[in-house]
């Protein structure tokens, strides 16, 4: 699977991280909404949720005055896929290099006790 740079960017950022677990618990947000429950102010929520809107992560639908946001599970669901590919391939190096770093330590160890030997 291809790596999306832009969509993991977006996620890559505590602050969406957060709003997206908002947006996901509450169904759907405003950028006011979503900035009471966050550190940042409204214009801050609102630049995020940009990024957000163009990774495809949230969907918007003019509510009023404000945009109603809503997460994109099919957009969700594929960000999910690609970290736990990549979950998996990190997991398949990690093993090849533990392997190669006992092969190494095993060989420290028989020179060590051929030394002590002598």
């Amino acid at each position: 699977m291809m790596v999306d740079d832009d969509l993991w960017s977006a996620v890559g950022d505590p602050t969406r991280r957060r709003m997206l677990d908002l947006l996901l618990s509450e169904g759907s947000g405003t950028a006011t909404s979503l900035s009471e429950h966050l550190p940042v102010t409204r214009q801050a929520v609102a630049k995020h949720l940009v990024v957000l809107d163009r990774v495809g992560l949230v969907q918007a639908t003019t509510a009023g005055r404000e945009k109603q946001f809503r997460v994109d599970q099919a957009q969700l669901a594929r960000a999910v896929a690609q970290l736990a590919d990549v979950g998996t391939a990190w997991g398949s190096r990690l093993q090849r290099i533990k392997r190669i770093a006992e092969t190494i330590q095993r060989g420290k160890d028989t020179d060590n006790e051929t030394e002590k030997k002598q």
